[in-house]
């Protein structure tokens, strides 16, 4: 079959692309800006790309499907020709991963707010640990894992992130309920995506659904500890099991420790002690992601005991790049990247950075870029989650003029907040300041620094140059 991607250059189109090929199918897609990396390692695999949405394309390529990407909307000329002509089929990326990588599979579907690369990739590892050869598709770039998707074996799981985003401009319904769920994993339940959801009601409305597409012979895994989760308790069609610090919960993480060197945890399989962890990744919330993880392998490994399952491995795993990445390390100064563009994770990580390093100051670079954390809503929640660095540099807010004034978040007002409350707090109006202010801090600094940049996008491309500068400087 000859499948045309829409807005190919995306991580997830890209990556089922990849395994659309893997499959046998011709593949071609076309996006705006090509752009890489995905565009390189789709180029590398011989698959042909185009710039733009030009309609003519599509009818001399004359594909027997059309994968639309949720980046296309209305209006983009390639669509109002296909919708005009109705002359090839076409479904959403979610849909096509339904039919062609799901079906008759056992499929573990991890959602929830945050957390969902880093479980599922461990989940993918544990699997391949206990000889089985899962296929998976991550959404980002995996450490332990030789690439971010795979078809796998098509009698064993498939491992996939459940994203509550919406699926295309004709299916707002979110991703995960096109994802047959035999085990889903629920990490925790928060607002987010506040361009699709409008409070957290309508983003538990969505969980409430997918939860409902959980077999009799299926499981649920959810984060024993989260009232939210709770809130859509009972689900009496289903088997539910609960992960967490709770005492009642089925598997239970306790004597959690970390220091700059390592983590120590260990879990109990309803009561009885399963394994003690010893790994390199920071943060009690990923001690948690690996609980959800080993559960999760278990059930479709040994469901009848899951202490059977041995998880050694886990001793071994390295986190997703830009999970608490460390870009530059000297006694003085340590910089690093993290994905974290939510509160809940801003909190996590800089509580896992005070406890590794007590002798350090933290130094917290927040960029508002994600759709949710751009507007007001987060304001305080914001706030508070960077209380708990010692000096906080906040970048301008991303594309503020697709936002009315009243409903974006307001910077000044939160350096101001944290100032008042004894922290070195600064908003920007540009990237450029803010390297100028690092170099400055950094250099003029009295006491060791951990910088860590808090972002889902590039960050005005200041890393590199930070990098760069305090290299110079040590040479």
């Amino acid at each position: 079959m000859k499948i045309f991607f829409m807005g190919i250059c995306g991580t997830a189109m890209g990556n089922v692309a990849l395994l659309m090929r893997d499959l046998g199918h011709q593949v071609c897609g076309c996006d705006s800006g090509i752009y890489p990396p995905m565009s390189e390692v789709l180029a590398n695999s011989g698959i042909e790309l185009f710039e733009g949405f030009d309609p003519d394309l599509l009818e001399k390529i004359a594909p027997d499907l059309v994968v639309v990407g949720n980046i296309i909307s209305r209006g983009n000329p390639q669509i109002e020709w296909l919708l005009d002509t109705q002359r090839f089929a076409y479904v959403s990326l979610p849909e096509l991963i339904r039919d062609t990588l799901l079906k008759d599979r056992k499929n573990i579907v991890v959602t929830g707010t945050h957390g969902k690369t880093t479980t599922s990739t461990l989940t993918a590892t544990l699997l391949k640990a206990q000889g089985r050869d899962p296929g998976y598709l991550i959404g980002g770039i995996p450490r332990t894992l030789p690439q971010g998707a795979h078809v796998g074996n098509t009698k064993d799981p498939f491992v996939i992130e459940g994203d509550e985003y919406d699926s295309a401009f004709f299916d707002k319904r979110s991703k995960f309920i096109h994802y047959r769920p035999h085990v889903l994993v629920v990490n925790n339940i928060e607002f987010d995506h506040a361009d699709i959801f409008r409070d957290l009601q309508d983003v538990k409305r969505t969980f409430q659904h997918v939860l409902r597409l959980v077999p009799k012979s299926g499981f649920v895994v959810i984060n024993g500890d989260d009232a939210h989760i709770a809130s859509l308790l009972p689900v009496p069609w289903t088997n539910l099991l609960r992960v967490g610090l709770d005492p009642s919960c089925d598997v239970r993480i306790t004597d959690f420790t970390e220091t700059s060197q390592e983590s120590r945890f260990t879990l109990l399989w309803q009561g009885k002690p399963w394994t003690t962890v010893c790994w390199k990744v920071p943060g009690l919330f990923n001690a948690r992601n690996a609980a959800m993880a080993a559960l999760a392998t278990a059930l479709v490994e040994s469901p009848e005991d899951p202490t059977r399952v041995n998880l050694e491995s886990l001793g071994e795993f390295q986190s997703v790049k830009r999970r608490q990445e460390i870009l530059h390390a000297t006694e003085e100064c340590m910089v690093l990247e993290d994905f974290g563009h939510h509160p809940t994770a801003i909190t996590g990580t800089l509580n896992s950075l005070r406890n590794r390093y007590p002798d350090y100051r933290l130094v917290a670079c927040f960029e508002p870029r994600c759709n949710t954390t751009r507007r007001r809503v987060l304001q305080e929640p914001i706030t508070e989650a960077l209380q708990h660095a010692d000096t906080i540099h906040l970048a301008p807010v991303a594309r503020p003029e697709q936002l009315p004034e009243d409903d974006r978040l307001d910077i000044a007002t939160i350096a101001q907040t944290l100032t008042e409350q004894g922290k070195q707090a600064y908003a920007y109006g540009d990237y450029e300041q803010i390297l100028e202010a690092l170099l400055v801090h950094i250099n003029q600094a009295q006491h060791k620094q951990i910088v860590c940049f808090f972002s889902n996008g590039a960050f005005g491309g200041i890393l590199p140059k930070l990098i760069d500068q305090l290299e110079r400087i040590e040479v």
